[in-house]
């Protein structure tokens, strides 16, 4: 059931951001005077279509996963002489290079369209980037923050919340030199700057967590050591732990937190732990040997099946609600795409200079599993997906790779400065270049989702 909710919302993210991608080929095509043979969503037979007044086809196809647009072409067959001045072939430079385009903008312009959406009708709900913890020996350690601070910038650009300081940290991910941060202390106007040295930081982890890499644990509120419910047929039914038992020592070590606990456990796939809980005014020795799951990177972690209560609610300052008129929420739409197109640019440079591991390319597989995970954690969440995707296709499509739409673009370009078309022979070579490498980078992603399956 799991499966088919996830190929099912992958299918309708699919269908939305092609519809939009090609709809943006097509309007524009058509307002430069291009005939459009065909408008399909898929590929293969044709399941269903229909045409209007201007004889294009309208087409949902047998493979629904991506879709075209076929404008007359006299270099994909013979034309009638009446109907060359159609052609897209015979459009000035900048007409196609217009075309091209389109389809990338068509992307962003929906990515904007739902972030105000989202915006406006939701609103902003923000943690506060306050530090609950510092790692030993950790990067944040060696920069001196500590227990308390709160984070208000990151080399220099000033963060409100935890995603503002993940998103900083990740435009660091591969690079050497030294990160700043500047902290306040609660009820305190005073600001303190302090500064750590990186080298080579989290170029080789998959799926990095970069707060963690970085040794900051946020806040967040206590969580009791009380055992709450126990699931049956788990590692913790199997190891005797029934409800209202409360963790004392895991191992020897007192666990003063649910969290510390949980850290533990997760920390200990498939090992033996010794644990002692406090049951009916008496002690208890239990021996656990957690489960192993794996995360979306393929690393493995333990797990128990056990709950455990959260004690306090979270502080009325941690939490900031944001509320967003249409104009504000218009500047709060643009702002997020153009983070989000700065995230991708970034991450395709140090995919290419190797300051990012190839490990974490993900494919249809693995975006498919983010579609169903985003889809039943809610609406907006899966408004959200819809955005940052919608965004990826059209950076990625933009990117100066023959066969992609970037390299169309580039075509044009050369051919409106030089004033001749580059030429048949050099265009084909470009083309089984960038297929080769489009081709490549999908085995490398296919294979990593595989492997974290």
């Amino acid at each position: 059931m799991q499966f088919i909710s996830t190929v099912f919302y992958f299918l309708i993210a699919l269908m939305i951001l092609v519809a939009i991608h090609e709809f943006g080929h097509f309007y524009v095509a058509r307002r430069c005077g291009v005939r459009v043979l065909r408008f399909s969503i898929g590929f293969g037979s044709r399941l269903f279509s229909w045409r209007d007044k201007q004889g294009t086809e309208y087409a949902i196809s047998a493979i629904p996963l991506g879709g075209y647009v076929k404008m007359l072409d006299e270099r994909e067959g013979e034309v009638a002489p009446e109907d060359l001045p159609y052609t897209y072939n015979h459009k000035s430079p900048p007409q196609r290079i217009a075309i091209a385009m389109a389809g990338p903008l068509a992307n962003l312009i929906l990515a904007f369209i739902l972030y105000w959406v989202f915006f406006f009708v939701r609103g902003g709900v923000t943690l506060a980037p306050v530090i609950g913890a510092v790692d030993a020996g950790s990067i944040a350690a060696a920069a001196g923050l500590e227990k308390g601070q709160e984070i208000v910038a990151v080399d220099g650009r000033a963060v409100h919340s935890r995603r503002d300081v993940e998103l900083m940290l990740l435009n660091r991910v591969g690079e050497t030199g030294q990160i700043a941060f500047v902290v306040t202390y609660p009820g305190s106007d005073l600001q303190y700057e302090s500064r750590a040295n990186i080298n080579g930081w989290m170029q080789d982890v998959v799926a990095p967590d970069l707060v963690k890499g970085v040794g900051i644990r946020f806040f967040e509120p206590k969580i009791a050591t009380e055992i709450g419910t126990v699931e049956p047929e788990s590692a913790a039914a199997r190891a005797g732990f029934k409800e209202g038992d409360r963790i004392l020592e895991a191992d020897g070590v007192a666990m003063e937190d649910g969290r510390q606990w949980i850290d533990y456990v997760r920390a200990h796939p498939a090992e033996e732990i010794r644990v002692l809980v406090a049951r009916d005014n008496g002690q208890e020795e239990l021996f656990l040997t957690p489960g192993v799951k794996k995360d979306s990177a393929g690393i493995e972690y333990g797990f128990a099946g056990v709950s455990l209560p959260q004690v306090d609610s979270w502080p009325e300052e941690m939490v900031r609600f944001q509320h967003f008129g249409p104009l504000d929420s218009a500047v709060k739409a643009a702002q997020e795409t153009r983070d989000v197109v700065t995230m991708v640019l970034l991450s395709v440079k140090k995919l290419v200079v190797g300051e990012i591991s190839t490990k974490n390319l993900s494919g249809p597989i693995g975006i498919a599993k983010v579609a169903g995970d985003s889809a039943k954690a809610g609406i907006w969440s899966f408004v959200n997906f819809l955005a940052y995707i919608s965004v990826l296709l059209g950076v990625f499509n933009l990117l100066p790779i023959p066969v992609l739409d970037g390299g169309h673009i580039v075509y044009g370009l050369i051919e409106w400065v030089k004033g001749s078309p580059v030429s048949e022979k050099v265009q084909v070579w470009g083309y089984q270049v960038g297929m080769a490498l489009i081709l490549g980078l999908m085995a490398i992603a296919f294979y990593h989702d595989i492997m974290r399956l």
